[in-house]
C-alpha cells in the first residue's frame, strides 16, 4: 500500500512493503527502513529504528492533514491519496480561468444543466458528474458562454475527458 506525504514544500511516496505485528517494513522514496512501532497511548508512538527510539504524536487537525511532534520538532503533514488528489484537482480546475471542464477521474454524467449557446454566471452548475460513489457538481468559475457540449447523460467517461468547453 502506498501514500504520498506532503510536509511544507517537499512531498514523498511511502510505500508499507511488509507488516508483521509491530514490525514493519517501508520505502521513503527510493530507500528503505525497517521499523518497530508501537502505539503506547491514543495518538502516541514509540519507534525504534536502527537502535534508536523516537516518540511521535499524531494530532488530526482536519480530513488526512495531521501536526506530527517529536521530542524537538513538529510537522504539519499532508496525507494525498486518491480522494485529495481528486479533490485538490477539483479545487484548482474551479479556481483556474477555465476555458473546459473536465473531471480528473472517469466516472459517469449525470445530468448536463445548460446547452450550447447558453450564457452561464460564475458559480453555476454545469454539469454532474458521478465518481468513486460521489456525485460532484462542475460550476463555471466565470461568467461564461457555452461553446460546446462534448457528452451525454449517461456517457461513461475517462479521467481528464474534456466535457464542456466555453467561448
Amino acid at each position: 500500500m502506498a501514500y504520498e506525504i506532503r510536509i511544507k514544500d517537499n512531498q514523498e511516496t511511502i510505500e508499507i512493503l511488509n507488516k508483521k505485528g509491530s514490525l514493519l517494513e517501508v520505502a521513503i522514496g527510493d530507500r528503505n527502513y525497517k521499523l518497530d512501532i508501537v502505539e503506547v497511548e491514543k495518538g502516541v508512538y514509540s519507534v525504534l529504528l536502527d537502535g534508536d527510539s523516537f516518540n511521535i504524536e499524531l494530532i488530526p487537525v482536519e480530513n488526512k492533514k495531521y501536526t506530527v511532534n517529536t521530542l524537538y520538532h513538529s510537522f504539519d503533514v499532508d496525507i494525498i491519496d486518491a480522494e485529495a488528489r481528486y479533490m485538490m484537482s477539483r479545487k484548482s480546475a474551479e479556481d483556474d480561468d477555465q476555458s473546459t471542464i473536465s473531471t480528473p477521474m472517469p466516472g459517469k454524467v449525470v445530468r448536463i444543466l445548460v446547452e450550447e449557446g447558453q450564457k452561464v454566471k460564475a458559480g453555476e452548475t454545469v454539469i454532474v458528474v458521478s465518481a468513486m460513489k460521489m456525485e460532484s457538481e462542475y460550476k463555471a468559475a466565470n461568467d461564461k458562454t457555452v461553446k460546446q457540449v462534448l457528452v451525454k447523460e449517461g456517457d461513461n467517461i475517462d479521467g481528464n475527458q474534456p466535457l464542456v468547453i466555453f467561448e
